[in-house]
């Protein structure tokens, strides 16, 4: 195995040029095309970025950087308040609810939905990913197995109770993947070694610390394909628990704090150095320029409600991740700010201006409408985001999209322009999210008539999804969470 390339990497200075974007989603040269990377975090909240300017703790110097040198949305939303749709949303570029995949534990990526590496591919990039992947089938995915298992159906499974070929059509070397290395803890499924070279597919151990293999893994992928335009996903398992570090980065975080929020700092310190290295790598191959990244976050913390200590550090279930979500209220989970509203940055040194804080709503869909505008692919209706580079340069004005849906369990949303409909069970909402009240501050006594077209133009949208409808029941799971945080 290759060893670490991670040490002594330091901040890059870099220059930014600008480049004509009236190309942006016309047929250009393979040349002219820009590389694609998309960082995606896990259980990352909104606080944890120092250029968010939230907390004093954090230490992101790389990701400060990239924001300083590209675009930091404050509004920017994924699809889902959990792991398994918001994935789904985000690489399909489509309303996972289209679907049916609705939550974790009904079903994997449908294989008919395509997904962003099987489009780029039709634009001639080589594509990769590696890290988490979260979409093949598991043992609590109760839909799929009693469709695809009926002798397994309504039985307390363990996971190797799927046998690993239900689960290869479903994984990313499957799916438009031409180099894969995949996994979460030290369990890989890879075509490609750490030393660049091709290997026949197969499962591969390696106990180093998952964050600094899942980013050598990015390094490899990079030198294997600098000279040709690519697409990489980059989906770090962190700080997701089981929380772990090494003291090379648990160091860098002295002091007095709970050591689950030490952990998670030090969890997002190996991210930030890994994306350093990325940037470095660029740099060094001379691609930087041309290469827009992507940073977004799956979904906000969860803080389970009152952030507890819990011992041990590695406990791998149900606790808080170390990670906070403010200023917003919530927590992974619940449609409310915390739990969809994440870290979201875009850097293109070539395409976008420096240093630019944009405030419009813009969702984790948007990436799969943007890289297929960008590889100069013809436009797809099915596709529910939008290219967001023009909005980014100032070439378009407004708002990107008229308005954002959410749907997850017993609790639905909209958000248009600045205003938040929010329905959990029979309670309503309504908020200006964009104020400094954002959600303390119930508006919909005050604006009765824009709470009802609102959740009217919800409920439309929830007549269009694979399982129709606005959940408008009591809560079961969320209930405890909305007792707390919306008393």
């Amino acid at each position: 195995m290759k060893i670490m390339k991670l040490k002594g990497i330091g901040a890059t200075v870099f220059t930014i040029a600008l480049l004509t974007i009236s190309l942006v989603g016309q047929a250009q040269d393979p040349e002219s095309k820009p590389n694609i990377i998309v960082i995606f975090t896990d259980d990352h909240g909104y606080a944890d970025l120092g250029a968010q300017g939230q907390v004093d703790d954090i230490k992101t110097p790389h990701l400060d950087k990239m924001a300083e040198e590209g675009v930091r949305m404050t509004a920017g939303y994924i699809t889902a308040p959990q792991c398994t749709p918001s994935r789904a949303g985000l690489l399909s570029g489509r309303y996972q609810q289209r679907f049916g995949l609705d939550e974790n534990g009904t079903i994997p990526l449908p294989l008919d939905e395509v997904i962003i590496p099987e489009r780029m591919k039709k634009a001639g990039y080589t594509t990769g990913m590696a890290g988490k992947w979260h979409l093949e089938p598991n043992h609590i995915e109760h839909t799929w197995i009693k469709e695809h298992m009926p002798e397994l159906a309504g039985k307390r499974l363990k996971p190797a109770d799927i046998p690993f070929s239900k689960k290869l059509p479903y994984m990313p070397s499957e799916r438009g993947f031409d180099d894969c290395f995949q996994g979460e803890m030290i369990r890989y499924w890879v075509n490609y070694d750490l030393d660049g070279n091709d290997v026949e597919k197969q499962h591969i151990v390696d106990k180093r610390f998952r964050l600094d293999v899942q980013t050598d893994a990015a390094l490899t992928f990079i030198d294997r394909n600098h000279d040709k335009p690519f697409f990489f996903y980059l989906s770090y398992y962190g700080p997701h628990v089981p929380l772990e570090a090494t003291s090379y980065y648990l160091n860098r975080f002295p002091g007095d704090m709970p050591e689950r929020r030490r952990y998670a700092l030090a969890m997002l310190a190996a991210i930030d150095d890994g994306v350093g290295a990325v940037r470095k790598s660029l740099e060094d191959y001379g691609i930087l320029d041309n290469t827009i990244i992507f940073f977004i976050a799956d979904n906000g913390a969860p803080l389970k409600i009152d952030k507890i200590d819990l011992l041990p550090i590695n406990y791998p279930r149900a606790s808080w991740d170390g990670s906070l979500n403010d200023p917003f209220i919530g927590e992974k989970g619940m449609l409310s700010e915390g739990g969809i509203r994440v870290p979201f940055i875009v850097s293109w040194p070539g395409g976008l201006p420096k240093g630019t804080v944009y405030d419009k709503a813009v969702s984790s869909l948007d990436v799969a409408a943007t890289s297929v505008a960008l590889a100069g692919l013809k436009t797809d209706k099915k596709l529910d985001g939008v290219n967001i580079i023009p909005y980014l340069t100032g070439d378009k004005k407004g708002e990107p999209h008229e308005a954002l849906y959410w749907r997850f369990w017993y609790q639905s949303a909209i958000r248009m322009g600045d205003w938040k409909f929010l329905k959990a069970g029979p309670r309503e909402f309504l908020f200006n999210v964009e104020t400094d009240e954002h959600e303390n501050k119930n508006l919909l006594a005050s604006y009765p008539d824009k709470a009802s077209s609102m959740k009217g133009k919800l409920e439309k949208w929830g007549k269009e999804l694979h399982h129709p409808g606005i959940p408008d029941g009591n809560m079961v799971r969320e209930k405890k969470w909305y007792d707390h945080y919306f008393k």
